[in-house]
């Protein structure tokens, strides 16, 4: 695995500050059910690191102390954590959302068929990768099968109430560009996709969320190896929008890890970059409990273009106001 840090310190991205905290995003661990080519964190079947009981109770602990109003659960595959489970009911308990980043798959592995209708329960925000309606699109990226068992994982969510009238269960789906291009307009995807997958398998979701592949963990790895990741940063630098900085999840977003440290995103936490200030070196949720973080400088460098370029891209999707209205039943 090629470092992608060295090739993107020399950076001339815009200062960032942070601005209200609204959202903790947390990465219970890399173990996944899958190894997609894109996969910033380097996920799969192989990783060990998880989170455990006692950094998730400080977790638990930070939601109650802070402003936040959203949990964000990410992963590798988030469910195959012993504490999903847990940081589920508390969030939820504390009056907080809670957002499953969910691969799709893992809703049939052994021992997770009781998931999805566990999040109907919790009313979770399921937040699901589909990078293509195509079936050989979606296995040449994230391996065979994988498109016809996350159709199915679809079609258990939709019967739970998912993405059905009046119930307000969500299902969003996710969309990665396969190479180092930038996705296409979100709106008019969101359209393709929702008439493409009712049409072909009967299935509904809610919105599609367009995200830029950023340069960093397995996908910059890859675009080393080809030779691709100085023309890849051009084009993002070259399409770099300074309106879309406003709007960066970054702003009012922590990423914590597996182990309770705490960074500015999850793609500075796979470049190992910890949020900064109160002179620590690398501080831990333990450190930040009723600490206000506004206004503080945000560490960035190259790969942030990723977020800014275009129609621009974060843990919600396209970043483009105008994108954003066009959407269908927006």
């Amino acid at each position: 695995m090629r470092a992608s840090l060295p090739l993107i310190q020399n950076s001339d991205f815009p200062p960032l500050q942070r601005a209200q905290l609204d959202t903790l995003q947390i990465n219970v661990g890399y173990l996944c059910n899958q190894s997609c080519t894109h996969c910033h964190v380097n996920a799969g079947p192989t990783r060990k690191e998880q989170m455990t009981q006692g950094t998730a109770s400080l977790v638990i602990d930070y939601l109650r102390s802070s402003s936040v109003r959203t949990l964000d659960i990410t992963g590798g595959a988030p469910e195959l954590n012993s504490q999903f489970e847990r940081l589920v009911t508390s969030a939820r308990t504390l009056g907080v959302d809670v957002i499953d980043r969910c691969n799709l798959t893992v809703l049939s592995e052994p021992g997770c068929e009781g998931v999805a209708a566990f999040l109907a329960e919790n009313a979770v925000r399921v937040v699901a990768s589909l990078p293509c309606y195509l079936e050989d699109n979606v296995d040449l990226q994230r391996g065979t099968g994988v498109f016809a068992r996350s159709i199915e994982g679809i079609r258990r969510l939709n019967a739970l109430g998912y993405a059905q009238p009046g119930t307000g269960l969500t299902l969003d789906l996710v969309y990665n560009p396969q190479g180092p291009v930038l996705p296409p307009p979100q709106a008019a995807l969101e359209q393709d996709y929702k008439r493409e997958l009712a049409s072909r398998y009967g299935i509904a979701f809610d919105h599609l969320l367009t995200l830029a592949n950023l340069p960093v963990g397995r996908f910059g790895s890859v675009l080393q190896s080809k030779g691709q990741f100085e023309d890849y940063l051009r084009l993002l630098k070259g399409a770099h929008r300074q309106e879309n900085a406003a709007s960066v999840m970054c702003r009012s977003l922590i990423s914590v890890d597996w182990q309770g440290y705490v960074y500015d995103c999850d793609f500075n936490q796979m470049l190992d970059l910890p949020l900064q200030g109160d002179g620590l070196q690398r501080p831990h949720v333990s450190q930040l409990m009723d600490v206000d973080l506004a206004g503080r400088s945000i560490r960035v460098l190259d790969h942030c273009y990723g977020c800014t370029a275009g129609q621009g891209s974060s843990c919600g999707g396209a970043l483009d106001g105008a994108a954003l209205d066009q959407r269908v039943g927006a």
